[in-house]
């Protein structure tokens, strides 16, 4: 089985270059796009298993092009490497399309381990995000013990399970799309679900919507 390919897309030269030099002993670094556009071409071009993406870009913003990398390659594992540790970011781009979310501060030997993680369909948060996302979640949904859905979780549940997409259920809640992506996240979080498929199934168990 030879090395899992990987696409970079960065528009800093000097990161992009020390991050394909971490990874090379372990993974094939394909390509490296330096600006969102760029990224869409490649990712076309080479079908990557692993894409690693920066959310501030030049032409095509990371968080953009996630979204459309999502629906054009949807067995690419997409992880974000960026500065933001912005818990609300993080939330969204878990919640829509990324399996990662790393800090460029993270340590060298995390970000192989994250991409381990995503290739063997886990889900991977850098500690220091994965902590502000379990203090934002503590503030938004509080909870006591034994996790269970809060009213505004069912219905977010039942309208995703419905086959509506997160921007169509922030319409219909009267609220903003990252707000969905915060609760959509926390489900998938303390249930232990890891796709969209695991959502509907446990919207099922959870008898939010009746079996198809």
């Amino acid at each position: 089985m030879g090395k899992c390919r990987i696409l970079l897309a960065d528009d800093h030269t000097l990161v992009a270059e020390a991050v394909k030099n971490l990874l090379e002993p372990e993974f094939d670094v394909v390509g490296v796009a330096a600006d969102g556009q760029e990224l869409l071409r490649l990712a076309e071009q080479l079908r990557p298993e692993v894409i690693l993406l920066d959310l501030n870009m030049p032409l095509l913003n990371g968080f953009e092009a996630g979204k459309q990398l999502k629906r054009t390659l949807p067995q690419t594992k997409l992880i974000v490497l960026t500065m933001s540790e912005d818990p609300g970011l993080a939330a969204e781009a878990m919640g829509e399309w990324a399996c990662g979310y790393l800090s460029k501060m993270s340590a060298g030997d995390e970000l192989p381990k994250a991409i381990r993680t995503v290739l063997g369909g886990g889900r991977y948060v850098t500690p220091e995000i994965a902590k502000g996302l379990e203090e934002w979640f503590a503030r938004e949904l509080p909870t006591n013990g034994v996790p269970t859905l809060t009213p505004r979780q069912r219905e977010v549940l039942r309208l995703l399970a419905e086959g509506r997409t997160m921007k169509e259920v922030a319409a219909l809640l009267n609220v903003a799309t990252r707000t969905v992506a915060f609760h959509k996240y926390k489900i998938m979080q303390e249930f232990g679900l890891e796709n969209n498929s695991q959502l509907l199934r446990f919207a099922i168990r959870q008898k939010v919507v009746e079996p198809i």
